[in-house]
């Protein structure tokens, strides 16, 4: 017997054979159930040893009877090039005295390998060393007829039993005189085809039914351990040495796939439940490397396949011999080791995400589909997928509306809902003649603040706080005044300084809308602290949280401006742990020393326009040109749109849509503030891939209604620009544009452009440049260009009478006749109205129907 251990699975899904020193069979056991194996193969399995052998001597190979339906039948190969017949304990095969029976060549050597056909199953393959005057591959045919199951159904075989002795020791053909065989393969749906290992220089693909030339075949030292690809007949894989070669028989000329390894190889084999999965064993190891080769076809062409490799440790911490792949469990091999434990181990596969453009995501594993989860599921939303949501909003008619603000009411983003207000609001303002001079229908804050520290100055207006009612306090609020600084204060949302009405106005909406501590703090920034605490008063009678406001209030009402008061050194320590950010800024307002608002200004809790404008109230010209700059920066850097409150519609407005569109992947807000508020850089190159990728991503979730609608959102704010003519007609004679000519008449450069109105409109049925006469239409077999003998209707609907005579044509199969009349050919029928042609126009256009209802 051999020394090495190999395992091996039978065609009966339960049973597994070893052999090296004996042949074991063995019958696997659950171990749910109590049993006690004789070894235990995992934590859930185990096996009993059912019978062994040992009468044979000097094993090389064994192959397997490949039938699941029938008693086990072992083909043995040994190392004197005879092939023995073997079975454990009585079977079918007895009546026809197949155990033991021997197939012996002409000379002995030693047998490399044996192979049952797997489809006509009386074959027998083995390969041989070399010897000089025989052949190296022999076919047996174990019963001179196939093996097939009775009339009955039974499972019982079938022998011819006229065949002498003689005959059955010959085999029925030979291949490969003085050479060597190493190993061999069949193919799974070829029953005549084989592939070989020979020589150790080629691979050979032969047919036995013409045996003495090979059907193709390949120069390589890879020719051990040949298996086919029980998926695709067109691989086969081999090794030698480090290496393991896969090869497609199409072309035969190299290896598609070239794998390398740091150890000699000594068994590979291909998944039978698993698409090219292919594993690998090598010497002196304890692991098994799977290689998962991916096949890409792009176009027509199939292009260099890419292999995902996974290490696989079965469990065993001794060096793995021989591994078996289950033929039926997916994912399930049996490995044994050098001291003979066997582990039961399934290959846990990867769990592959799909996402579809139509939003469905799935999990799979092997052949299961574990979750499925469409844009309608509750769980997709809590995926915060910006495509869904981009989806709904096109649907919604987003980004389409006339007036700005009526496209903040179809989203759910507040950043984004602000900037179409914003929009709204620069737009209205530029109407309205408050700002002018400008370039731009939104301008922004830094566009319109022309102040500056050494020419343009800003008035400086100190207010003490004793003439505003604090009769605690001393000393004076400092703030600046300029034509531009109002102008700022407008795009703010904060134009209350020349009206006090305004203010009032402002703050009782936000009351309304539960912003309270924003309401009393843009009170107190616009020194109105008595109407501050009439606020938190209210809020505190009102509010669930008016407790913590009414304790806010209470600090407010004590309010002092002197350095050195208990009052204004509680409130700054107090400060820090206040939670809301306004309730923070009002505070840090009321404390702050030498006018320094820092503590106002960088609160990143208040709104962008809240800080902005208070820096255009108490900021020096010098320090707001600097905030403004740096506050600038760090939101184009965070792709904030708040930034377009201070860019408008400037260079840095580009920037700042762009990093927006890299933090969020809102491309179809990007793209159409792209065309809305630059008009000037839609054909540059930024503004205009915006577009065009938007427009792919309405054509992918095939939205047309959505996609033509912003086509001509996108041509109305460029009516100069027109889109390029994408149909034409062409005269089937010369090839030249009729269309191109009749555009022409229609601009008054034509020979006839002298002609009448509509009731002596040119009429023409053949081309203007050969003569040759157009093509007739398929109903009426007038030729196109003349009238259809529609009525025109009373309603005096021109632009309706006018389509009627319109070139109208399938896009498959190119026929087609005047618009009128394939419309009232298509209400009742599907299929094309030229007699020979089977083409079914109709449901070519998955609109067909609405356009003939």
């Amino acid at each position: 017997m051999s020394a090495k251990l190999e395992i091996q699975w039978t065609p009966i899904p339960n049973k597994f054979i070893t052999w090296g020193s004996e042949i074991g069979l063995y019958e696997i056991v659950s171990l749910r159930d109590g049993s006690i194996p004789t070894i235990k193969l995992s934590n859930t399995t185990g096996a009993n040893l059912l019978s062994t052998n040992s009468t044979h001597h000097y094993v090389k190979c064994i192959d397997i009877y490949p039938k699941s339906d029938s008693d086990l039948l072992l083909a043995i190969g040994q190392g004197n090039g005879r092939v023995t017949l073997l079975t454990f304990g009585p079977s079918q095969f007895d009546s026809l005295s197949l155990p033991g029976k021997e197939f012996v060549p002409r000379h002995p050597r030693q047998c490399n390998a044996v192979a049952w056909n797997p489809i006509e199953n009386n074959l027998i393959a083995a390969g041989l060393d070399k010897y000089r005057s025989d052949h190296s591959v022999l076919l047996w045919d174990i019963m001179k007829c196939p093996i097939a199951p009775d009339m009955n159904g039974t499972g019982k075989l079938v022998v011819n039993t006229m065949a002498s002795g003689l005959e059955l020791a010959r085999p029925v053909a030979e291949f490969g005189i003085s050479e060597m065989t190493h190993s061999l393969a069949w193919f799974k749906t070829n029953s005549k085809l084989i592939s070989v290992g020979m020589n150790l220089k080629n691979i050979k693909l032969v047919d036995f039914r013409d045996p003495n030339k090979s059907v193709n075949s390949t120069l390589t030292k890879a020719v051990y351990g040949l298996c086919m690809n029980p998926h695709n007949d067109k691989h086969l894989a081999s090794f030698i040495d480090n290496q393991v070669c896969v090869w497609d028989t199409r072309n035969f000329e190299k290896p598609i796939v070239t794998l390398s390894h740091g150890k000699p190889v000594i068994k590979i084999g291909w998944c039978p439940t698993r698409h090219n999965l292919l594993a690998s064993l090598q010497r002196d190891s304890s692991v098994i490397n799977l290689y998962d080769i991916q096949h890409t076809v792009v176009g027509t062409e199939e292009v260099e396949p890419s292999v995902l490799e996974r290490v696989i440790v079965p469990g065993s911490p001794h060096n793995i011999t021989s591994f078996s792949w289950h033929a039926s469990d997916e994912n399930r091999l049996l490995a044994i080791a050098l001291s003979g434990s066997v582990t039961d181990y399934t290959v846990f596969d990867r769990i592959t995400l799909n996402w579809a453009p139509n939003s469905n995501i799935v999990w799979t594993y092997g052949r299961r589909t574990m979750k499925c989860v469409n844009d309608n599921s509750s769980i997709y939303g809590t995926l915060q997928d910006i495509s869904h949501r981009i989806k709904q909003r096109a649907v919604m008619g987003y980004g389409l509306k006339d007036e700005f603000w009526k496209n903040a009411e179809l989203v759910d983003d507040e950043m984004v809902a602000n900037v179409w207000k914003w929009l709204h609001l620069s737009n209205k303002l530029v109407e309205e003649g408050i700002l002018r001079g400008y370039n731009s229908r939104h301008p922004g804050v830094r566009s319109v603040l022309k102040v500056d520290g050494n020419v343009n100055k800003s008035d400086v207006v100190s207010i003490s706080w004793s003439e505003l009612g604090n009769i605690n306090c001393h000393s004076s609020a400092r703030i600046y005044r300029h034509e531009d600084r109002d102008k700022a204060l407008h795009l703010c949302g904060w134009h209350f300084e020349r009206d006090a009405n305004s203010l009032t106005k402002f703050l009782e909406r936000l009351q309304r809308e539960h912003a309270f501590s924003r309401a009393a703090a843009i009170a107190v920034f616009n020194l109105k602290i008595k109407l501050a605490l009439e606020i938190l008063n209210q809020a505190s009678e009102n509010f669930s949280q008016g407790a913590s406001l009414n304790v806010v209030a209470m600090a407010l009402a004590g309010f002092s401006d002197d350095k050195n008061s208990m009052w204004k050194q509680l409130c700054s320590t107090a400060r820090a742990q206040l939670v809301d950010p306004y309730l923070r800024a009002m505070f840090a307002f009321l404390t702050a020393e030498n006018y320094s608002y820092e503590n106002v200004l960088n609160e990143e809790g208040m709104t962008v326009d809240d800080r902005v404008a208070f820096a255009c109230m108490f900021l020096s010209d010098n320090k707001l040109h600097e905030y403004l700059k740096s506050l600038t920066n760090e939101l184009i850097e965070e792709g904030n749109l708040d930034g377009f409150l201070l860019t408008g519609n400037s260079g840095d407005g580009i920037r700042l849509l762009q990093r927006y569109l890299d933090a969020t992947g809102d491309i179809q807000t990007t793209a159409i503030i792209g065309v809305k508020v630059f008009p000037g850089e839609v054909f540059a190159n930024s503004v205009k891939e915006w577009v065009i990728s938007y427009r792919n991503l309405l054509d992918t979730w095939q939205l047309w209604n959505q996609r033509a609608l912003f086509d001509i959102m996108f041509s109305s704010y460029r009516p100069s620009d027109k889109p390029p003519q994408q149909v034409y007609v062409s005269c089937n004679f010369c090839g030249k544009s009729i269309s191109a000519y009749m555009q022409g008449l229609n601009r008054g450069r034509g020979p006839f452009s002298r002609m009448g109105g509509t009731a002596n409109k040119l009429k023409m049925s053949s081309c203007p440049n050969c003569r040759k006469p157009l093509p007739r239409c398929a109903i009426c077999l007038m030729h196109m260009g003349t009238t259809t003998g529609i009525p025109t209707n009373d309603d005096g609907d021109n632009r309706l009478a006018e389509f009627s005579h319109w070139f109208t044509w399938c896009q498959s199969c190119r026929h087609g006749g005047h618009a009128s009349h394939m419309i009232h050919w298509f209400k009742e029928h599907s299929e094309c109205p030229v007699t020979p042609c089977t083409c079914k126009c109709f449901s070519v256009d998955s609109l067909g129907n609405e356009v003939c209802t």
